[in-house]
């Protein structure tokens, strides 16, 4: 741990070590959903990736060390979180492709001053808040609360950034709530198409509860279905497809395109 480590937060290793992120020690942390969205994000050198809701920039920087050359942008709106995600590049020794900046993912106008011009971008991978707290508990916690729960119309409007952001052709990957996958499909209707999605599974023979969604700005073709990962064996032990990933850092077969 770094001796000058603020007490309110933690410094922790992901990918087996391969990333090391500092992270607040409550309210929203780190956890496998950023690292399968990275895992599930295709990219390649010399592009320019955009991760919205960053937060300290667990999937944006989990990409960029997949992919070295790779550019990426991280969007978070909670200035605090943000300077991690900074930190967190800087640390990571990645401060020269990596970088975070402080905005609202839905303001299309301020993302453009931040240099994220419409039709700039090739990747953009997001989290979304997908909790509806007109339906379910939301967290105390001003920030996890943020993180996680989803105002009406949410998933659209981050959808529309999407769109905003990306080049012909463009990809877009994210994860979401697995019950609402239909609400994805929904939103992708305006602007995408050539649709994959591949379920995550907490144990075999369960229901998935998410689902890994890759898009193309302008695709064509019918849905693609991938076969699920399932992150815990019978025995409620990590999966040997699941330590693949959150751990060796291989990426998923969605991330084909």
């Amino acid at each position: 741990m770094s001796a000058d480590l603020d007490p309110d937060t933690t410094e922790d290793a992901v990918l087996g070590g391969r990333l090391m992120l500092r992270q607040p020690r409550r309210g929203h942390r780190v956890g496998h959903d950023a690292i399968l969205l990275a895992a599930a994000t295709a990219a390649t050198a010399g592009e320019h990736a955009v991760d919205l809701g960053a937060g300290v920039g667990g999937a944006g920087l989990a990409l960029a060390v997949r992919v070295p050359g790779l550019r990426v942008t991280m969007v978070e709106i909670d200035p605090s979180l943000a300077a991690l995600a900074a930190s967190n590049a800087l640390t990571n020794m990645m401060g020269e492709r990596v970088r975070a900046v402080t905005c609202d993912a839905e303001d299309t106008a301020a993302l453009g001053r931040f240099g994220l011009a419409a039709g700039s971008i090739d990747r953009v991978l997001m989290n979304p808040p997908f909790n509806d707290a007109s339906k379910q508990k939301v967290s105390p916690d001003p920030r996890r609360r943020l993180a996680h729960a989803a105002g009406p119309n949410l998933l659209k409007r981050w959808i529309a950034t999407a769109a905003f952001l990306l080049k012909p052709q463009g990809t877009l990957a994210m994860i979401w709530r697995a019950d609402a996958f239909g609400d994805v499909l929904a939103a992708l209707q305006a602007g995408f198409g050539a649709v994959a999605v591949m379920p995550v599974l907490p144990r075999p023979g369960a229901s998935p509860i998410r689902v890994l969604v890759r898009a193309q700005k302008g695709g064509q073709g019918a849905l693609r279905d991938y076969p699920g990962l399932t992150l815990n064996d019978v025995n409620g032990k990590p999966s040997a497809a699941a330590e693949a990933v959150l751990r060796g850092g291989e990426t998923l077969p969605i991330a084909s395109v």
